[in-house]
């Protein structure tokens, strides 16, 4: 993460001060040197509950390029430090730290203070105002402020104790300083617990020192009994102490060092940009919608509610969560372990595989049914057998469209699902079998040794089942169909395409007939237009035909919410103000 954090500190003398800061130096390593010449090996902190573990194991120490105690540093002068290091962190001379990530050749560098010029006044400003003007209610806690010239700032400011100082505490802060101000805000969760952390850390050190020199002298009463002398002691530089001595530990920097080189790591590997191009797939938006459902129902989940529910109604349950669940899921009870053996066995590997095996005349029968939104059902007694065919029939329906039930010893209602799995014993009502609007795949034990070649057999082989698609109302073999099937025919059929191929042909397929779905949702479902106007708009995008306008109107349902509120708002508001008006 391109970012600088520093520890600042508020000093009665001199005011605002930086003590200690960390960089991010992206800049190659210097040819001839040895990783251990440049390289301050440490361990990452690790985290746990009450805050971060801060390593010191620091093995070497390198000279900080311009650190020196010779360089001519933008740093304050030396009349204006504290004489006894209240204002200083690193001795006279000291090259300060340095570690090296040797993943991305990255440097963490840190000192007292920035030796680039501009850096340096950036963070000396952000140091000013996070111990004067910006500050958060009650002068402890975290706010963000900057702009675009100087940056933007997550301040954590806080109190550290000391017996020796006026009101028992000194002001301190933790800041960090970054130009992208939308990846800042997005890190504000991540930074806050783990600047806290390290707060917290060095709050109890300084504690345990603060208790134990009140125990020995009490300065409360000591300055009771003592002439008011305001100031006094500080400008004979007794309270100007430094933050080690205040914590009683002598590793104080190098533990910093530490922590303020691993927050900048992990703060800059959590968050990583993607780029997209044009605006979000239907498929994605619907996606995402699925999972914030299921993420708010599993929060309002009470567990101990589910043990008492009898099975039945565990079904039910069972059935409404089905309905609803993420494609990306399966939506078997056992699904990841399922998901494993998937892969494994493979039973139909694609919509070719599956063609080649049906026939094609079975699977323009089974296609049709897909795309017209009809109900599809598969017996069989093998669980994977069936679900594997749900997996490579539904990539040609959108996201939304698609509501499975894998396997069931009950027929369900088209309302539930459009691919219904079933046990073989499981009756099918009469009027299913002889409705036009489903269709139904047997799978029975094969009558012959061989139904196909076997060059398209898997580990577990498909040679001995025997498919039997029937329906209330088959797909004439001369019936134009809809565009969608035909150009999806033509694909399977091409030889010289691959499969990977071809499902891009179906994720390009399909974005073409949605965008025709949503010109057809706002030109019916939001502006009203009469069916005179309709059917001229089917015949410009190409869908006047019967299946093509059947095609679109069930397609219509897999639109997201989010889309259909967008329009519908963005539609009307137009509307409501010329009302006003």
């Amino acid at each position: 993460m391109n970012a600088i954090v520093a520890l600042c500190h508020f000093c009665e003398l001199h005011g605002p001060r930086t003590l200690f800061c960390t960089e991010v130096l992206h800049s190659p390593l210097p040819q001839g040197a040895s990783s251990g010449d440049i390289s301050g090996q440490n361990e990452q902190a690790e985290e746990e509950e009450g805050g971060i573990q801060m390593s010191s194991r620091i093995r070497s120490h390198s000279p900080a390029e311009g650190a020196s105690a010779d360089s001519s540093s933008p740093g304050p002068k030396k009349s204006d430090m504290c004489e006894a290091s209240g204002c200083r962190s690193l001795a006279g001379g000291h090259p300060g730290y340095v570690s090296h990530d040797k993943e991305t050749s990255i440097k963490y560098v840190s000192h007292q203070h920035p030796n680039h010029p501009q850096l340096f006044s950036i963070v000396r400003q952000a140091c000013v105002r996070s111990l004067s003007c910006e500050v958060c209610p009650g002068r402890e806690g975290p706010i963000f402020f900057g702009d675009e010239q100087h940056g933007f700032v997550f301040s954590h400011t806080f109190f550290i104790k000391d017996s020796l100082a006026r009101g028992f505490q000194r002001w301190y802060s933790i800041i960090t300083i970054m130009m992208d101000r939308i990846y800042l805000i997005n890190s504000w969760p991540f930074l806050l617990g783990k600047i806290r952390g390290i707060i917290d850390e060095l709050q109890g050190k300084a504690l345990k020192v603060f208790e134990a020199e009140q125990f020995g002298c009490p300065q409360r009463a000591q300055r009771m009994n003592t002439a008011f002398t305001p100031f006094l002691h500080q400008r004979n530089g007794n309270a100007a102490r430094s933050l080690t001595s205040l914590t009683n530990d002598e590793n104080l920097w190098a533990c910093l060092h530490t922590s303020f080189a691993w927050l900048l790591k992990a703060c800059g590997s959590r968050l990583t940009e993607k780029l997209l191009e044009g605006a979000p797939t239907e498929d994605t938006l619907v996606q995402m919608e699925k999972l914030a459902d299921l993420k708010e129902e599993s929060e309002g989940w009470d567990g101990s509610e589910e043990e008492e529910k009898p099975s039945s109604q565990l079904d039910v349950v069972e059935g409404q969560e089905l309905s609803k669940s993420s494609p990306e899921t399966s939506l078997m009870p056992d699904c990841n372990s399922w998901n494993v053996a998937h892969r494994r066995l493979s039973v139909f590997r694609s919509l070719r595989h599956m063609r080649q095996v049906l026939g094609a005349s079975a699977f323009r029968m089974l296609a049709w049914h897909v795309l017209m939104g009809n109900q599809v059902i598969w017996k069989a007694r093998d669980m994977d057998l069936v679900q594997s065919a749900f997996d490579v029939l539904r990539t040609m329906l959108p996201i939304g469209c698609v509501r499975i039930i894998p396997y069931s010893d009950q027929y369900e209602e088209a309302y539930r699902c459009n691919f219904l799995g079933l046990s073989p014993h499981v009756q099918i009502p009469p009027h299913i079998l002889a409705s036009e609007f489903a269709v139904l795949v047997e799978v029975r034990a094969a009558t012959r040794s061989s139904l196909y070649p076997t060059l398209f057999d898997d580990e577990q082989s498909l040679n001995k089942y025997e498919f039997v698609v029937t329906s209330g109302s088959p797909v004439a073999a001369d019936r134009v169909g809809p565009t969608i099937l035909n150009k999806i025919e033509a694909a399977l059929t091409n030889q010289n395409l691959s499969v990977d191929v071809v499902d891009q042909c179906l994720v390009c397929l399909k974005e073409e007939w949605m965008n025709k779905v949503k010109v057809l949702f706002k030109f019916t479902k939001v502006d009203s237009r009469p069916k005179e106007d309709t059917q001229k708009l089917l015949s410009i995008l190409g869908a006047a035909e019967e299946d093509n306008v059947k095609l679109l109107k069930f397609w219509m349902t897999g639109l997201s919410k989010t889309y259909k509120s967008h329009l519908m708002s963005t539609v009307r508001s137009p509307t409501s103000s010329e009302s006003r008006n």
